[in-house]
């Protein structure tokens, strides 16, 4: 679940907006003033009222944006409609990155970014800092593929972000595919590849269902990096590792997405853990992990128990929620190709939690590939399996009978050991 730690102050000054668009209502409604950009955020993040017409994937508004870090494309900023709680529809800001020069038949392919944990609040969306926060995007410009990156709900915009909350995240990063189409004198194709990492990772899993969230469009191949599952036993691994403040982002998470009833945090937190939720909306990943530290440098014995003394798998309502955000718990295959991508020293998602994914997944016949990298950390694997995830998107779009398989080689280490199974 990748830390990306950034001054507020660099991301905010990087996006200069030169080209504001307000896409135009269907139908005229009584004016009402825009929900204002939270503080320190530039004014397009203010959200119009009433939304335009249009269901999941509509198009809102758009800017481009100068970006010095992004190469022979062009990088807009976007605003658009997916499905928060309770099936409402809900304003989601994210990029758009298209490549330069004439498209190919049929329009540019797509792969869209989901990424990782980097906190809750609206100073960390993604779309602030620009394309920087896209691994590899310059090669995947290069290489012909237009690149969407959702910021999630919650980040830039009203609400806490879902954590965790597979579906939601998933919905958000194939929906600014749809609009992404609806930018003028831009040519996209419907086909598309969803690519995430540790919290993307979990995203793009629930994407291989990415028809329920728009029939328009061809998913092609979902690339999973470290995606979490096996929940009780990284709930285990966390609880004890210097990444346990996740585990209050999670609660935080579920307990604004589903509800009180549904998730209660009085039923797992003690008072003083009640008391750190709302910080959870007031900085990154850092800011919260310093947070949950010094709360839980104050307790008697030091460790999170003493703030989150009860399993939450142990209690009814969470156990439920958190099995439904399990990619461990699928029980429909797709069609769709699956490649999972781990670093073999991952400190943050036990290897073995992929490996037994993938067991499960191959026993309901979802075709899954699984590359582990040796020696590579949670976030490192990401620079040496990049190539070969690569080539694998590519024979994703070809129109060839029979691609696969294909042997990986992080690039050509020799150093590296790359464990593959198939089914």
């Amino acid at each position: 679940m990748q830390r990306h730690l950034r001054p507020l102050a660099a991301a905010v000054g990087l996006l200069v907006l030169v080209a504001s668009t307000m896409v135009p209502p269907l139908t005229a409604s009584a004016a009402q003033p825009d929900i204002p950009a939270p503080p320190g955020l530039p004014a397009f993040y203010s959200v119009p009222q009433p939304l335009p017409i249009g269901g999941p994937g509509t198009l809102i508004k758009y800017e481009v944006v100068p970006d010095p870090n992004l190469v022979g494309a062009t990088l807009y900023v976007v605003m658009y409609k997916s499905v928060g709680p309770k099936r409402s529809l809900v304003p989601v800001t994210g990029m758009v990155a298209v490549p330069d020069g004439t498209p190919p038949a049929g329009g540019w392919p797509v792969v869209t970014w989901g990424h990782g944990t980097n906190g809750m609040a609206d100073i960390c969306a993604p779309s602030l800092a620009g394309s920087s926060q896209i691994p590899g995007v310059n090669q995947l410009v290069a290489a012909g593929y237009a690149v969407t990156a959702s910021d999630y709900q919650g980040e830039g915009t009203p609400g806490l972000m879902p954590y965790i909350v597979g579906a939601s995240a998933a919905e958000d990063t194939v929906t600014i595919v749809s609009a992404a189409h609806e930018l003028p004198s831009v040519s996209l194709s419907p086909d598309y590849v969803v690519w995430g990492h540790s919290e993307g990772g979990q995203t793009a899993m629930f994407s291989i269902y990415g028809e329920r969230y728009a029939r328009q469009l061809r998913l092609r191949g979902v690339v999973a990096g470290a995606p979490p599952s096996q929940f009780p036993l990284i709930y285990d691994f966390l609880v004890t590792s210097p990444f346990d403040y996740y585990l209050l982002m999670v609660a935080g998470s579920y307990n604004s997405y589903y509800g009180a009833k549904r998730a209660p945090l009085a039923k797992i937190m003690t008072p003083p853990a009640l008391a750190l939720v709302p910080q959870l909306d007031q900085g990154c990943s850092g800011y919260v992990q310093g947070v949950v530290d010094a709360a839980v440098a104050a307790t008697p014995h030091k460790t999170l128990a003493d703030l989150i003394p009860q399993n939450p798998f142990n209690v009814p309502q969470w156990a439920k929620l958190l099995t439904a955000n399990d990619p461990e718990s699928f029980t429909r295959k797709t069609r769709v190709p699956l490649l999972i991508i781990q670093g073999g020293n991952d400190e943050q998602i036990p290897v073995v939690s992929t490996q037994l994914l993938q067991t499960h997944l191959c026993s309901i016949g979802q075709p899954t590939e699984r590359w582990v990298y040796s020696g590579q950390s949670h976030a490192g694997v990401i620079a040496p399996s990049f190539p070969d995830m690569l080539h694998w998107i590519g024979d994703r779009f070809t129109t060839k009978s029979a691609v696969d398989p294909y042997v990986p080689t992080a690039g050509g280490n020799n150093t590296i050991t790359i464990t593959q199974t198939t089914c």
